[in-house]
């Protein structure tokens, strides 16, 4: 069966590539808007199903793959930073603190439209980080096109003090439940 992965993101690309999966590329074109009396778990999962609807609309032949990675802090959402100041003042809310990751995973299946769509969460806790640590870690570049302002698999290894749940989940793409989901089409990765 021919997958194509929804997602430009480089994380996401390689950790399907690592299990073995034959896919392609083609990011969706889908507007990644929150509404705020939205739930997370509602707002991962709407999205992540919305990129894949919108790539299998070009690919009758593809069973797709949609994700969409949310960090939640308390009861607030916090997406891509749109500037360094906005990472850091991200950085600044995690720092010392516990928050949740949630990544809706959705697989359409164009040729016959069959849909699914699954979440996976992970808590994960950031140490306490002081200005200093936060502005060079910011200077990087690496936070700015990332939810939270951090990239687990990254230099924000070093921040990261714990987490609870699937590692992968944070990086982007929860693996385990995602080959699991791909199974109920008949696509055995192992």
């Amino acid at each position: 069966m021919r997958i194509v992965l929804a997602s430009g993101s480089p994380r996401r690309f390689e950790l399907l590539r690592q299990i073995g999966v034959n896919f392609e590329v083609e990011p969706s074109n889908v507007d990644e808007v929150r509404l705020e009396a939205e739930h997370p778990v509602t707002l991962a999962e709407r999205l992540a199903l919305a990129k894949a609807r919108d790539v299998a609309a070009r690919h009758s032949d593809a069973l797709v793959v949609g994700a969409d990675t949310i960090v939640v802090l308390g009861e607030r959402v916090l997406g891509k930073p749109r500037d360094k100041a906005d990472a850091c003042e991200m950085l600044r809310d995690l720092s010392g603190r516990q928050h949740v990751v949630i990544t809706g995973v959705a697989l359409v299946h164009a040729p016959s439209g069959r849909e699914r769509v699954e979440y996976e969460q992970s808590a994960v806790w950031i140490r306490p980080l002081t200005p200093d640590q936060i502005a060079r870690y910011v200077a990087t570049g690496e936070p700015m096109d990332k939810a939270g302002a951090y990239a687990v698999q990254g230099l924000a290894s070093a921040l990261v003090e714990r987490l609870e749940g699937c590692y992968f989940n944070v990086m982007g793409l929860p693996i385990a439940r995602l080959v699991r989901m791909l199974e109920g089409f008949g696509v055995e990765v192992l």
